[in-house]
């Protein structure tokens, strides 16, 4: 069990790290290539598209040809397109592959973290995804640094080393014992969707989604109009990425032990108060701060929800990692959204109208949630 888990929180940190590398890279591409804000969304957003395209997908591949084979297809997916991110000197090519990274993150995630829930007792689901979702922010905590390297020395040394890390897990994942290939399918999947549980889950992975894919964009934007340099950007998110990643396992421990509901309202409230605060700062000195908070505060929404929507996989008979399907749909709905239609507001307009937008939508689903009296309760 302890190998799985190696193997899982350092196939979500690759991943990870490859996602969250964009944030400093973003204001130099956007300069280099000439790029609006709606531009620099599609970039930053293309990733999350392409997990979105490939979530249902891949979580049918892991349930019908394996764990192990769809882990290793997606990090194999992964380091090709980096690569070719790496050596990409076009805005369309660029896009194009942090779409098929995504494809890739799809199948890897589907396959890493089925693999790991359905070897995980119940009770100990919220602290298998926690210890799973620290690791994957520590992949948040590198990504920015590996960008800003980068952005130093350029990006084909950078990312052609990462991508030969990839190489090292698909060894690593063949020289493990495959787990057994379990049966259910589209049927079973929509069944699912009648599970309380599992929609719930849906909407609570989307909401903090909207929110990062918005705030990825436009906050490095901010600091680099408001005078921040490449590296300044980066540490604002390696330090909101350091304090969460230690933050998920008790976030975990918490949603097992009390159920899931305390720290999704925590989250909630957190969010929709940054949300109002963050078009305000005109100094970066005072934005990063909040860019922190507000990152740690959102992101800990994601650990319940996704142990909420694995308490109703199970319910409903769901395979694990077609039931992550639907964690990888929802995340990467929300990304896309948030990057793409977020940072087409902001630039229509100003930053606060999709800030505001994200704190009402925070709002109500927090008040949704106060007059539910079905407790959200962690499994027996």
């Amino acid at each position: 069990m302890r190998r799985l888990i190696l193997l899982v929180g350092a196939i979500v940190l690759v991943d990870t790290m490859f996602y969250s590398a964009i944030t400093p890279l973003l204001p130099l591409y956007a300069n280099r290539f000439d790029l609006s804000k709606s531009a620099s969304g599609i970039l930053a957003g293309a990733y999350a598209a392409g997990t979105l395209v490939g979530s249902l997908p891949s979580g049918w591949l892991a349930a019908r040809v394996g764990a192990q084979r769809a882990v290793v297809l997606g990090v194999a997916l992964m380091s090709l397109a980096s690569l070719g991110f790496a050596f990409g000197h076009d805005i369309v090519l660029l896009d194009v592959t942090r779409f098929v990274q995504g494809l890739g993150g799809a199948c890897s995630w589907a396959g890493a973290m089925g693999w790991l829930l359905s070897s995980t007792p119940a009770s100990q689901r919220g602290q298998a995804i926690g210890a799973a979702m620290g690791t994957a922010v520590g992949g948040a905590l590198l990504g920015p640094v590996l960008g800003a390297i980068a952005r130093g020395v350029g990006p084909e040394p950078a990312f052609s080393t990462v991508a030969v890390l990839g190489g090292v897990l698909i060894v690593a994942a063949l020289r493990m014992p495959a787990p057994p290939v379990a049966t259910g399918g589209g049927e079973s999947l929509l069944a699912s969707l009648r599970e309380r549980r599992v929609r719930g889950g849906m909407v609570l992975v989307t909401v903090p989604s909207l929110v990062f894919g918005t705030l990825n964009v436009l906050a490095p934007l901010r600091l680099d109009h408001l005078g921040a340099s490449g590296f300044a950007i980066g540490a604002t998110f390696l330090v909101a990425a350091a304090i969460e990643a230690v933050g998920q396992a008790f976030v975990g421990r918490l949603a097992d032990r009390r159920g899931r509901r305390a720290p999704i309202l925590a989250g909630l409230a957190i969010a929709v108060v940054l949300m109002l605060l963050l078009p305000l700062p005109a100094s970066a000195a005072l934005l990063a701060p909040l860019v922190v908070v507000a990152a740690v505060g959102v992101g800990t929404l994601y650990t319940p929800a996704m142990a909420l929507l694995s308490d109703g996989a199970e319910a409903a008979g769901l395979d694990q990692g077609l039931g992550f399907a639907l964690v990888n749909l929802t995340w990467s709905g929300g990304q896309v959204v948030g990057a793409v239609v977020g940072s087409g507001l902001a630039g229509a307009t100003s930053d606060a109208v999709p800030y505001v937008l994200l704190a009402l939508l925070c709002g109500a689903t927090l008040a949704a949630l106060l007059r539910q009296r079905a407790p959200l309760a962690a499994p027996g």
